[in-house]
């Protein structure tokens, strides 16, 4: 047989290799990497962890190994390495929850989130359904105002003009649409360090609305303060959102429980319309001190006089339906400070606030928390930290502990889900007791080359098309039954 040409010493290979190369280098870098990725020798496997992904925009790469072994006689039942996988590495969603940084990842939290506040409206996933039948509120708590603002519709129609001699009114109907909803009327008039310390402070406020409810419940019962906490259980479920002008307000569902929570029900007295009465009371009853400083003074930070309160009930006929109030949370999980005109990004340093594409207004609002970081009485807020998301510190969702289930448990049901698809649980029946599990794991980068970000993207892209097919599908068989 006649051995094959070594690259190195024959030179009509050589040569070959060097065309090539030399053919290569003419590409643009995209078709150069999606040249380099077509000729991978595991790209199928590459491709299988990126649709595991789900098309990840910017997977997080891990390198190590898992083994099960049998507890008594330490035989190893299973391994799995990354020694074997495309570059050595393992890819795994990156979880991030906002659809600008990653549609595929947001999809997944939204669909999470669902589930989750869904659970603690009518049950299942470890909550009773008998949580139907307690009182549930959906409500939605605003920031004041700060200074006239436009809004959508008939504007301000006040003439009279301010102290910078600019009026505060605008008299033009603006669409939902126009950019101008959310601009001051006049800029020099508006209460930026308000606006800015409203939003860090804005979960102090929350947990004291939950701490008066408590108090205000007692106080309408004749109950102790104390002693109420052990007959009652508020359980909440909220989301923050911004609005146009870039204030954070919450929508949130409020549930009374009995003493252990949703699986206890509440005390006779405990009803739907004593907690709409207590929800409006203690709403209006925060008031808490802004941090003192010398450089804006000082003041009371309180939630704005627009509350919206509507009762569930669960029925048909609800105006407001379980489903819709789950699916309007969880549509607000995936979204951020960007709906309000702002960056997704932290931000480094006054020159890059300077250079953002964004509105006078939002510069004002990531300036004056930039501004208010430096001042050391400030300093426990983070407010540097959190410019980009215009002084907000606190979570998108929060909720109660034992208001229903946990992301956690959620993603382990969805693994579960997979391995049983896989037949994993038939193969591993008997791997489930007696067995030990050693792991090490180390994180190897995250993102992708521009070739790879374009396979991916195509991929998240399939998915969703399919997805949409197999829900038009499902409309189209049921509008057949309900012909037939």
């Amino acid at each position: 047989m006649t051995p094959a040409p070594n690259p190195y010493t024959d030179p009509t290979v050589r040569r070959a290799l060097l065309d090539r190369e030399a053919r290569l280098r003419q590409l643009p870098s995209i078709d150069r990497d999606l040249v380099r990725l077509g000729e991978m020798p595991d790209l199928n496997r590459w491709l299988e962890q990126i649709r595991a992904t789900g098309g990840c925009a910017e997977p997080v790469y891990l390198t190590g190994h898992t083994t099960t072994l049998d507890a008594g006689t330490g035989e190893v039942l299973r391994h799995y390495s990354t020694a074997t996988e495309p570059g050595g590495r393992l890819a795994v969603r990156c979880r991030n929850r906002r659809a600008t940084r990653c549609p595929s990842c947001s999809r997944e939290y939204s669909g999470d989130t669902f589930h989750l506040v869904r659970s603690g409206l009518i049950g299942g996933k470890g909550v009773p359904e008998t949580v139907r039948t307690h009182p549930r509120l959906f409500v939605t708590l605003t920031a004041p105002s700060f200074g006239p603002v436009h809004r959508a519709g008939d504007c301000h129609r006040a003439r009279r003009r301010c102290e910078h001699g600019g009026r505060h009114g605008c008299g033009r109907t603006h669409p939902d649409t126009d950019p101008l909803i959310g601009q001051p009327l006049c800029a020099d008039c508006y209460d930026y360090p308000g606006h800015v310390l409203w939003n860090a402070m804005a979960p102090a406020l929350w947990k004291a609305f939950r701490d008066n409810l408590y108090h205000h419940v007692a106080t309408r019962t004749g109950h102790g303060r104390t002693a109420v906490r052990k007959l009652i259980r508020v359980s909440t479920a909220k989301v923050a959102e911004y609005q146009k002008r870039g204030a954070v307000h919450f929508h949130a569902v409020v549930r009374l429980d009995g003493p252990t929570g949703p699986t206890s029900p509440p005390p006779p007295w405990a009803t739907a319309d004593l907690l709409m009465e207590t929800v409006r009371s203690a709403v209006a009853a925060v008031a808490l001190s802004r941090p003192e400083s010398a450089a804006y003074g000082d003041g009371r930070l309180s939630f704005g006089t627009q509350l919206d309160a509507h009762p569930l009930s669960g029925g048909d006929g609800a105006h407001l339906t379980d489903d819709a109030v789950a699916a309007y949370v969880a549509k607000y999980t995936s979204k951020s400070a960007e709906t309000a005109g702002a960056v997704d990004r932290r931000i480094e340093s006054l020159a890059e606030i300077r250079a953002l594409h964004v509105t006078p207004h939002i510069r004002a609002l990531i300036a004056t928390a930039w501004r208010l970081g430096e001042l050391p009485e400030l300093e426990h807020l983070r407010l540097r930290t959190w410019a980009h998301m215009l002084g907000y510190r606190g979570h998108c969702l929060t909720k109660t502990h034992a208001y229903s289930t946990t992301y956690g448990q959620l993603r382990a049901d969805r693994a579960e889900h997979a391995r049983t698809l896989a037949g994993a649980p038939v193969l591993y029946t008997d791997w489930d007791t007696d067995t030990t599990t050693e792991s090490a794991w180390r994180f190897a980068g995250t993102g992708y080359t521009p070739a790879e970000a374009l396979i991916a993207a195509g991929i998240a892209e399939d998915l969703a098309t399919n997805r949409e097919m197999a829900r038009e599908g499902a409309r189209r068989s049921d509008a057949s039954r309900e012909a037939s």
